[in-house]
């Protein structure tokens, strides 16, 4: 009956990083049962043997997606076989989402309209443009009187751009940022970003791009696909500590939540950035638990299984202590002694509880780097 499953198939590649080399596979999925099973192209062999994996799901799977498989980080570069693209060739798209220097004190907000609106947020760094960045990205306003304000605005201080993707996701984005034009009638602005968190006009708190081709070139300028570095971090290195929303948190989309409690609690986010962490990293990073804590091994299966954000977090008031913020580490405890940390309210247990912060004040800043 096997044969008679339904199943998809993708190219997927991994980066081996003790061969400094791209591996190819053939990933196999099977919807009936959540079982994949994986083909070493090159040597033509099998790589997994057909295994129930239930942290997968098909709608994580189309072209350019990034998927953890066994703490693997696999890139799908293409479908299969014809059945496959016929039946999930979809209308995924990818956009630009940039939140200017005015909507900053909402990205928590906004992260939570991307999220309900189905988009999946896929890099997202908070940066800070050069004059020549900055010109670079309004090239085509360069006649335009206002040219030299939209500038000054966009260098006024940290920007947060973000690549998401999801079905129709430029026009969709593009309609809930809102049109910036002030004579546009309030019927067509009501609910939109701009209407919501800017000021009709060159401060509109968010950007989107028009087309398809527009979010490719405007995603190279902050995202480069040469892995050259793009427009700086915005991380100030000063009186910082560092908190990492973790995979978890992430997936079940309680990053805004989280950014906006913390923003509530009068702490500063002053840098941001989505990672996908490598298990080395992660063990290097983690290094202090290793021997100390009993559930070492699980916490660092967790930072790798996904997308995580780090912070730069900074605190101007020295009776507030964002690691007391953060609660103990096991959540049920944290209920139970302090319900309105972070992690009473979103963690689940000692290993999945919502955020990392740094333990001790010296260290801030080396987590921050």
């Amino acid at each position: 009956f096997q044969s008679q499953d339904e199943r998809y198939a993708f190219i997927a590649e991994w980066y081996d990083p003790s061969a400094s080399l791209f591996r190819r596979y053939e990933l196999l999925y099977y919807p009936k049962d959540s079982s994949i099973e994986m083909y070493d192209v090159k040597n033509r062999r099998t790589f997994l043997r057909r295994t129930k994996y239930e942290s997968l799901h098909l709608e994580d799977l189309y072209v350019g997606s990034k998927v953890t498989v066994f703490s693997r980080h696999l890139t799908i570069v293409d479908y299969g076989n014809l059945y496959t693209s016929r039946k999930l060739g979809s209308r995924k798209e990818r956009t630009l989402a940039l939140i200017k220097p005015d909507g900053m004190r909402k990205i928590g907000e906004l992260f939570d309209i991307i999220i309900n609106a189905g988009l999946t947020i896929t890099k997202a760094k908070m940066m800070l443009l050069s004059r020549k960045e900055a010109a670079d990205f309004y090239a085509d306003h360069r006649a335009k009187p206002y040219y030299h304000e939209l500038l000054q605005l966009i260098m006024s201080g940290p920007i947060l751009a973000m690549e998401l993707l999801g079905d129709d996701a430029v026009s969709k984005w593009r309609a809930m940022v809102g049109p910036a034009n002030p004579t546009a009638t309030e019927s067509d602005t009501l609910d939109s970003i701009s209407e919501s968190f800017g000021h009709i006009g060159l401060r509109d708190a968010a950007h989107g791009p028009d087309s398809v081709a527009s979010a490719a070139k405007e995603l190279e300028l902050f995202f480069p696909s040469s892995g050259g570095r793009g427009p700086v971090s915005s991380a100030k290195f000063t009186n910082c500590t560092c908190c990492i929303i973790k995979p978890h948190a992430v997936n079940e989309g309680l990053a805004g939540k989280i950014i906006k409690a913390i923003l509530k609690e009068g702490f500063e986010i002053s840098a941001l950035q989505m990672f996908n962490l490598e298990r080395t990293n992660v063990e290097e990073f983690y290094e202090i638990y290793k021997g100390v804590v009993p559930e070492y091994l699980e916490m660092v299966s967790e930072l790798c299984s996904g997308p995580c954000i780090a912070m730069e977090v900074r605190q101007f008031d020295p009776s507030k202590v964002f690691r007391d913020f953060c609660g103990p580490s096991d959540p049920a405890l944290a209920r139970h002694l302090r319900p309105g940390t972070l992690r009473a309210v979103f963690g689940k247990d000692k290993v999945q509880n919502a955020v990392h912060c740094t333990d001790l004040p010296e260290d801030g800043l080396l987590e921050v780097r």
